[in-house]
């Protein structure tokens, strides 16, 4: 069984994050965040629909990044539900929420 638990967490509190900054510092951090949604939700796509190319997140503006983030982690989560043994795609989510909030 894959636990996802550090996921959830990791991705909340990232996202509760770029919920509280300023705009000021969302303008320098918005590429990343958007990146990471983006990567986050077609890692999610791939589990669930594979051999179909995934559907890139749209630019929603610096405001929605928090809720992107948000909702493409826990897509991921519900993805790798059905995906048990895929350590390696938890495993890159994790390193790369953690490379984002580094930014932060």
């Amino acid at each position: 069984m894959l636990d996802c638990a550090p996921l959830v967490t990791a991705v909340e509190r990232l996202a509760d994050r770029f919920r509280a900054l300023p705009q000021s510092r969302l303008h320098g951090v918005a590429e990343a965040g958007l990146t990471l949604a983006r990567e986050l939700s077609c890692a999610a796509q791939r589990l669930e629909l594979p051999g179909r190319e995934p559907l890139l997140m749209p630019d929603n503006g610096i405001f929605a990044l928090g809720d992107q983030i948000a909702v493409a982690g826990h897509d991921l989560v519900v993805a790798l539900a059905g995906h048990p043994g895929r350590h390696d795609v938890l495993e890159e989510a994790l390193r790369g929420v953690a490379k984002v909030e580094e930014l932060l």
